[in-house]
């Protein structure tokens, strides 16, 4: 007897043990992949849980993300206050028990196909796939779309003779890619409002959509309602912060905001006019909380103004939770630009919920060519001939690991041009830029139409 409850007692204390670790198991499963556990973190919490080997100090504060002095002179004018078959089936109905159970086995084949192409969707991977030569590119003029193109982004407009590369359209390995069609755009966004905030490779892009959207002709009756979103040229700079315009025939808005940093900034003291700004890394800009109610798509982009060159220039002083900076895990700069990004991604995810019609993309880093120098120390980006890198990506993972980081385990969709646009080192503007001195290559921005156009082309398919 005695052995045996000493038997029933070691069998109800392994009972116990096992049962123990499989809710230890099952605990810190959920703790890694449940979402709603992850949103409960501070985004700070987020990102060391996430990037512990991103928070050591760098002395050279450099990373293949981060360079100094990327977005060349262009963008340092701006102002430092400037801170989305029908199948049907025909059954013949049977009293007989057979039929019935053939009728529904067939239905559940049908409702397995369409879970399992769902999935299928869900799964799709836009930033796989390769280039291929298309005779209909491109979809604009670079010489004709003069009421939104910049002259400095036209390379037709410049002495550059080859224009190669406006010929190649991406086509993503398992998923469907829609023929951008402008008209049918504007009535997908019919009472919509789309807004990119970021740094000029973000005015590229708004640039790219609205000669799209337009076919690269002209369209007097668009409206310019910039003074709406407070857009006007700030005091002592060349360009507004930003621009939008509305196309009465659809209720349509798109709008571009310069935000380089995707962080909020305001002077530390207002009475000086020398004064340096607050840089706030966990808190998005002014601009995005104010008119956030008002957006049904967001793209945003950060990324190459992220060096010590740009925070001086712009005396920009990081701060967060209110204070400067202290802690060295966010003083450099990779460690700061990593944690705004985490901190606005988190903030948009905890916005979605209350405006369910909102979309929100965060784009990957645009990857720039520079060889054998800087932009400003002989630097160039001399190729001409297409895909001479190789025409595809085959990966699962993205190239810009930040980006897919912060992403992970929200709403927030990422919009993954880094791996793709690598391939495309031809479509720089080169040495043909109209503003830039002599000997100065511009290897960070595109030729338009060029690859921006195609970074479009991927959220109108996931639209």
């Amino acid at each position: 007897m005695k052995g045996g409850q000493s038997s029933r007692l070691w069998g109800r204390q392994s009972s116990f043990t096992v049962a123990a670790l499989v809710f230890t198991t099952i605990f810190f499963w959920s703790w890694e992949n449940n979402p709603l556990v992850i949103s409960l973190l501070s985004a700070q919490e987020q990102f060391i849980m996430q990037n512990p080997d991103l928070l050591v100090d760098d002395p050279s504060d450099s990373s293949m993300l981060l360079n100094p002095k990327e977005e060349l002179m262009e963008e340092d004018s701006i102002s430092h206050l400037a801170e989305g078959k029908d199948v049907h089936e025909t059954v013949k109905h049977s009293d007989s028990a057979m039929d019935r159970m053939n009728m529904l086995s067939t239905e559940r084949q049908d409702e397995n196909r369409v879970s399992a192409s769902s999935s299928e969707r869900q799964a799709c991977n836009y930033a796989k796939g390769r280039w291929v030569a298309d005779s209909r590119r491109p979809l604009y003029s670079g010489s004709g779309c003069k009421q939104w193109l910049s002259d400095m982004w036209a390379c037709r407009l410049t002495q550059r003779t080859d224009f190669s590369y406006e010929g190649y359209r991406w086509q993503p390995t398992n998923c469907e890619m829609p023929e951008f069609q402008g008209a049918q755009f504007l009535r997908k966004m019919q009472d919509k409002t789309f807004a990119f905030i970021g740094d000029s490779l973000g005015r590229q892009q708004f640039q790219s959509l609205m000669c799209m959207v337009s076919g690269g002709e002209e369209m007097p009756e668009v409206e310019d309602v910039g003074e709406k979103y407070g857009l006007a040229i700030p005091e002592g700079a060349t360009r507004p912060d930003g621009w939008a315009y509305h196309f009465p025939d659809t209720n349509t808005t798109i709008l571009f905001y310069w935000s380089a940093s995707l962080c909020d900034t305001e002077p530390i003291n207002i009475t000086d006019p020398a004064t340096e700004f607050a840089m706030h890394l966990d808190r998005p800009p002014a601009f995005l909380r104010r008119f956030l109610p008002q957006f049904d798509v967001v793209v945003l982009n950060t990324g190459h103004h992220w060096n010590r060159g740009k925070l001086r220039a712009n005396r920009w002083v990081m701060y967060a939770n209110g204070k400067p900076v202290t802690d060295r895990r966010l003083i450099t700069m990779g460690g700061a630009k990593n944690y705004t990004l985490y901190s606005i991604v988190r903030w948009l995810d905890s916005q979605i919920p209350l405006y369910p019609q909102l979309k929100v993309f965060l784009r990957t880093i645009s990857p720039r060519h520079f060889a054998n120098g800087e932009w400003n120390t002989g630097g160039s980006c001399d190729n001409i001939s297409p895909l001479s890198k190789g025409s595809g990506v085959f990966k699962d993972e993205s190239s810009d690991p930040v980006a897919e980081g912060a992403v992970r385990g929200t709403k927030v969709k990422i919009l993954d041009i880094t791996a793709l646009s690598e391939l495309r080192d031809e479509a720089h503007i080169s040495r043909y830029s109209i503003k830039a001195s002599d000997g100065i290559n511009d290897c960070l921005h595109w030729c338009l139409p060029g690859i921006p156009d195609t970074w479009n082309e991927l959220i109108y398919a996931q639209l």
